[in-house]
C-alpha cells in the first residue's frame, strides 16, 4: 500500500490524468438514449437503442453502468450489476423513461446517491437502493402515460418499497496507488424477511476495436480461481482478484440474433452473463475467456444482515492482495474527511457543511469519459459503410472530435456536455479542485471543441444551439477564486483563455448581430421556454427580437473581456489597447439598450421599470413583450468593480477611456458612475444607475412577484392572475407555472415559467455583494418589498441565500423542503433515506419541491458556493 497522501499532494500531479485521476467515476450511467449512439435514419435518438435493447447492443461511443469506475480513456470499466432473483433482467444499469414516455420528458425513475468524492477519485462510495420485489418496469411506463397537469409517477409510488423490502448497496472505491483500485460492495437486507440478492461485480473493455484497425482485440481469461488478467494492446494488463464467487465470460460484442435477426459473429454474446444467471442458458464461454467477465455472488440475507464483496483490480501481480485492503479503505476515508474538513469552516452549521460536502461529492461523481467524433458518426471510420441517415444532425460540426473527461449536468439525464452547465460547475470545481476546473475552461474553447467560426458548442443534441455566453464569467472567476486561494497569478491560464474568448466574442458579434446595432438575437440561450413563444422559431410577422438577456449576457461579456485585459495588462502592455476595444464595446451595447430604432425605443420600459424584450414586425414597427421574467434581471448581472490603483497603473488605458467619455459624452452617462471612485477608491462599471438598480430590486424582492420563500422565481407570480398575450400574430399566452411545465416546447421537460434555478439565483447574489461593494452599508432596500425592513445590499444577498438554503433544509415535519410531497413520510422517517440528499435542477416557485432531474449537482452544486460565500460575508 501507498503511504498516506494527502488530497492536495494526489491533486497537485493529477492534471494530466497519468497519475491519481487516471481511474475515476467516469462511467456514463445511461448510455442508450443518447444521440452518440442513435444509428438510425430518421434521427430517433432515444428508440435506436432505448433500455431494453441496451443489454444486447455493444456500444460504439462509450459504457455505461451503476456506480461504475474506469480509466480515463475508458479502455477498462468495472461496475456491479444486482438481481434479486425475480427480475426478468440483472440490474446492470439505470432504468428511467425517454422523452417520448414522461410526462415531463426523460426522467431516471432509480433511487441513487452520489455520498461521497474526493477530487483525485481516491475515495469514492455510491448507494444505490434496490427493491427485492420484481421492480416494476412496465407498471412505471404505462402509468406515466399521463398529462403534462398531472404529476410524476415515481418509483416511490409503487409497492416496491412497501415494508422496507429492498437492500441497500453501497459500493465504494478506494485507490491503493495509481493503477490499484479497491472495489468493496456492501449489500445490507433493510426489509422484514429474509431475501436472496445477486452480486455480479464486472469488468470490460469498451469496444474500441471493432473501428480502428489500430487496436487488436484485447482479452481477459481466467488465470486462477480467483483472479482474471485483462490484456490489451492500449492498456497493457490489469489483474482482477476476488475472493469468493464464480467467474463468468462473455464478449462485449452485439446480439445480431435478438436485435436485428441476423446471425451472431460471436458465440457468447454482451446478453451472455445476463442470460445465463437469469434463465441458465449456456450463453458464457465454457473456456473463461472473453472481453467482458463477472464474479457471481449469491447471498440469502436475513433481516438487517449484510454481506460484503471485495475486488481489486491492479496492474502488477499481487500475492496477497486482500491483506492491506481494509487498511487501505480506512486511510483514504481519514483522508477524504481531513480534506473536507480543510475546505469547510467548522463555524458552518453540521447540517450546512452535511450540503456543501454532499454537493461537492455529486459534481465530482458527474464527471464521466465522453468520446465523440461528428465526421466517423457522419460518414463512419476508415474502412467502414458509411451509416445511412436523412438526419445529418451536427453536419456543420465535422471538426469536433471529443475525447476526454467532462463534467456532465447529470449522468443519467443529461449524459453529455452542455456549454453553459459547464461553467456553472466550475465556479464550484474551483472550490475543490482548481487544475480540473481551469482544464475544463480551456477544453472547450480548443480546435477540436470551438467551431472554426468561433462558437462554442452547445450540447449534442444541437451544438449550434446557441447558450448565454457565460465562459467569460467562469474563466474570471476561477482566475480571481484561485487567485485568492493560492495569492498567485495564473496569467498563462488567463491569457490562454482569452485568447479563444476573443473568437467567441467575435463570433457573437458577427452572427447574434444582424444589423450591427450592439442589440443581440441569441434565440433558445438555455432558458428553453420562458418566452411568450420559441424564441429559436418565432412567428411569422415578426422580423426579429432585441432580446434583453442576449444583450445583457454580451455586456457581461464585455465586461468580464475588460477586467481580464486589464489584468493582462499588468504584465505585458499589448493588452491596453484591446481593454479599450471592450471598454468602449460594453458603452454601445448600454447605450444601443436604450435607443432602439427611429423612434429610440428602449429596452427599459420607464413605466414599469423593468427590462423586456422587443421585436420588430415586418410592417415595421415594433413592441415590447412584457413579461416580467428573468429576462429583465439579467441587466443585474453586468457589473464589475474596479479599483483606482488598476487605472492608475495602466496610463494608455486610462487615456483612451477618457478620449471616449470626452467624445461621447452621451454613452459615459448610461453607465453607472464611470468617473466616480467611492470612499474605498472603487469604480462601479454596470449598465444599472441607482435608480433602475433600485427599482428593478422592488419588483425582485417582492413576494407577490419574484421572490418566494425559496428563492427567486424565474417569472414572476403577477402573471398567475394577469398572463401575457401575445395575439399579433396568432394566439401566444405565458403564464405563471410554480412546477413543471405545462408546455411541450424543448420536450417539456424543463420550465423557466416560474421555478427556482439555482445557476440565476446565484448570478444575482454575486451581482448583489458587487453593488454591495461599491455603495456600502449605508444604502439600504425593502426585503420583502413592502415590509418597511431595511437592509443593505449585502443583507440581502444573505437572505436571499438563506431562503436558497432553506430547500435543503428540514422542515417541521423532519423531511427536506425539496421532498414537500413526500405524502407516504419515506423522506421523513425512514432512518435510511432521510440523511440521503438530492440535487435537483429545479425547484417549485411556490412550494420549494424538487423538479426536473434529481442529479443535476452541475449546477445545483452552487448551493455550496452560497453557503460557503455567505460564511465569509456575515
Amino acid at each position: 500500500m501507498t503511504h498516506h497522501i494527502s488530497e492536495e499532494q494526489k491533486l497537485a500531479v493529477s492534471d494530466n490524468y497519468r497519475n491519481w485521476k487516471k481511474w475515476g467515476p467516469y462511467l456514463a450511467e445511461r448510455q442508450w438514449g443518447t444521440v452518440r449512439e442513435d444509428y438510425s435514419q430518421n434521427g430517433n435518438a432515444w428508440e435506436f437503442i432505448n433500455h431494453d435493447r441496451a443489454r444486447s447492443n455493444a456500444y460504439r461511443w462509450g459504457e455505461e453502468g451503476i456506480g461504475g469506475f474506469c480509466d480515463s480513456r475508458e479502455i477498462l470499466c468495472l461496475a456491479p450489476a444486482f438481481w434479486n432473483g425475480k427480475d426478468p433482467i440483472l440490474k446492470e444499469r439505470l432504468f428511467g423513461l425517454t422523452n417520448n414516455q414522461g410526462n415531463h420528458g426523460e426522467d431516471v425513475k432509480e433511487l441513487y446517491f452520489h455520498q461521497v468524492s474526493t477530487p483525485s477519485h481516491s475515495y469514492n462510495k455510491y448507494l444505490y437502493k434496490y427493491p427485492q420485489n420484481e421492480f416494476p418496469y412496465e407498471e412505471l411506463i404505462v402509468k406515466n402515460r399521463r398529462s403534462r397537469e398531472e404529476t410524476e409517477f415515481e418509483l416511490l409510488d409503487t409497492a416496491s418499497f412497501t415494508d422496507n423490502a429492498y437492500f441497500d448497496c453501497f459500493i465504494e472505491y478506494a485507490k491503493a496507488d495509481v493503477d490499484d483500485i479497491l472495489m468493496q460492495i456492501t449489500v445490507i437486507n433493510r426489509g422484514a424477511t429474509t431475501a436472496t440478492i445477486h452480486v455480479l461485480p464486472h469488468l470490460w473493455f469498451r469496444n474500441f476495436w471493432k473501428h480502428n484497425d489500430r487496436h487488436p482485440r484485447p482479452n481477459m481469461e481466467s488465470v486462477a480461481n480467483n483472479t482474471i488478467q485483462s490484456t490489451s494492446s492500449r492498456n497493457g494488463s490489469y489483474y482482477l482478484y476476488h475472493l469468493e464467487g464464480e467467474q463468468l465470460f462473455c464478449e462485449n460484442e452485439t446480439n445480431n440474433k435478438r436485435i436485428y435477426n441476423a446471425p451472431n459473429e460471436y458465440e457468447f454474446v454482451k446478453d451472455g452473463i445476463n442470460n445465463h444467471v437469469i434463465s441458465d442458458e449456456p450463453t458464457v464461454n465454457p473456456e473463461k475467456f472473453g472481453t467482458k467477465a463477472a464474479i457471481w455472488h449469491k447471498f440469502v440475507l436475513k433481516p438487517g444482515e449484510e454481506k460484503i464483496v471485495k475486488i481489486r483490480l491492479s496492474n502488477v501481480p499481487l500475492e496477497n492482495p486482500f491483506t492491506d485492503f481494509d487498511t487501505v479503505i480506512e486511510a483514504r476515508k481519514e483522508e477524504c474527511e481531513t480534506f473536507y474538513s480543510g475546505k469547510i469552516s467548522a463555524e458552518i452549521p453540521k447540517e450546512q457543511q452535511k450540503i456543501v460536502k454532499d454537493a461537492f461529492s455529486g459534481l465530482l461523481w458527474t464527471k464521466q469519459f465522453y468520446y465523440y467524433d461528428v465526421f466517423k458518426w457522419l460518414y463512419g471510420g476508415p474502412g467502414e459503410t458509411p451509416p445511412n441517415r436523412s438526419d445529418k444532425r451536427n453536419a456543420s460540426w465535422k471538426h469536433l472530435t471529443n475525447r476526454h473527461v467532462i463534467s456532465m449536468p447529470d449522468k443519467w439525464e443529461y449524459p453529455w456536455y452542455a456549454a453553459w452547465d459547464l461553467a456553472f460547475h466550475m465556479a464550484s470545481f474551483v472550490e475543490i479542485d482548481p487544475y480540473f476546473a481551469k482544464q475544463q475552461l480551456l477544453l472547450v474553447l480548443q480546435e477540436s471543441y470551438m467551431h472554426p467560426n468561433g462558437q462554442i458548442p452547445a450540447y449534442e443534441w444541437n451544438f449550434s444551439d446557441v447558450n448565454p455566453p457565460v465562459h467569460s464569467w467562469a474563466v474570471w472567476t476561477v482566475y480571481e477564486k484561485d487567485l485568492k486561494r493560492t495569492g498567485k497569478t495564473d496569467t498563462e491560464f488567463l491569457e490562454t483563455a482569452f485568447q479563444k474568448l476573443l473568437v467567441n466574442f467575435t463570433w457573437w458579434v458577427n452572427q447574434k448581430d444582424t444589423s450591427g446595432t450592439d442589440l443581440f438575437e441569441g434565440g433558445f440561450l438555455g432558458l428553453d421556454n420562458i418566452g411568450v413563444f420559441d424564441r429559436n422559431h418565432m412567428p411569422e410577422g415578426i422580423k426579429k427580437m432585441q432580446q434583453a438577456d442576449a444583450t445583457s449576457w454580451m455586456a457581461m461579456f464585455s465586461l468580464n473581456m475588460l477586467r481580464m485585459s486589464l489584468e493582462l495588462a499588468k504584465t505585458n502592455k499589448i493588452y491596453e489597447e484591446i481593454s479599450a476595444k471592450f471598454f468602449r464595446h460594453f458603452l454601445n451595447i448600454a447605450w444601443a439598450m436604450h435607443h432602439i430604432g427611429k423612434k429610440d425605443l428602449s429596452l427599459w420600459d420607464d413605466q414599469d421599470n423593468f427590462y423586456y424584450d422587443v421585436v420588430e414586425m415586418s410592417d415595421g414597427s415594433t413592441e415590447r413583450l412584457k413579461v416580467r421574467s428573468l429576462v429583465g434581471v439579467i441587466p443585474m448581472f453586468a457589473v464589475e468593480i474596479m479599483h483606482k490603483e488598476l487605472f492608475e497603473q495602466l496610463k494608455d488605458f486610462q487615456k483612451r477611456a477618457n478620449e471616449i467619455i470626452r467624445t461621447r459624452p452621451d454613452l459615459a452617462s448610461l453607465i453607472s458612475n464611470l468617473e466616480t471612485a467611492n470612499k474605498d477608491g472603487n469604480f462601479l462599471f454596470s449598465i444599472m444607475r441607482g435608480f433602475r438598480l433600485e427599482h428593478l430590486l422592488i419588483r425582485l424582492l417582492d413576494e407577490k412577484e419574484f421572490l418566494s420563500d425559496y428563492g427567486i422565481r424565474s417569472l414572476s407570480k403577477y402573471h398567475k392572475d394577469n398572463p401575457f398575450v401575445f395575439g399579433r400574430e396568432g394566439h401566444h399566452k405565458i403564464q405563471y407555472e410554480p412546477g413543471e411545465s405545462r408546455s411541450g416546447m424543448f420536450g417539456g421537460n424543463s420550465n423557466w415559467r416560474g421555478p427556482i434555478w439555482m445557476p440565476l439565483n446565484y448570478m444575482i447574489i454575486q451581482s448583489l455583494r458587487k453593488y454591495y461593494t461599491f455603495y456600502g452599508p449605508t444604502y439600504l432596500y425593502e426585503f420583502p418589498t413592502g415590509s418597511s425592513n431595511k437592509l443593505n445590499l449585502n443583507e440581502i444577498a444573505n437572505e436571499l441565500t438563506k431562503r436558497l438554503v432553506k430547500l435543503f433544509e428540514r422542515d417541521k415535519n423532519g423531511k427536506y423542503q425539496y421532498h414537500s410531497d413526500d405524502s407516504n413520510h419515506v423522506f421523513s422517517k425512514e432512518k435510511h433515506f432521510k440523511d440521503q440528499h438530492f440535487f435537483y435542477e429545479f425547484f417549485d416557485g411556490d412550494t420549494g419541491k424538487g423538479l426536473g432531474a434529481s442529479h443535476q449537482t452541475g449546477w445545483t452544486a452552487l448551493i455550496a458556493n452560497l453557503i460557503l460565500e455567505m460564511d465569509n460575508n456575515q
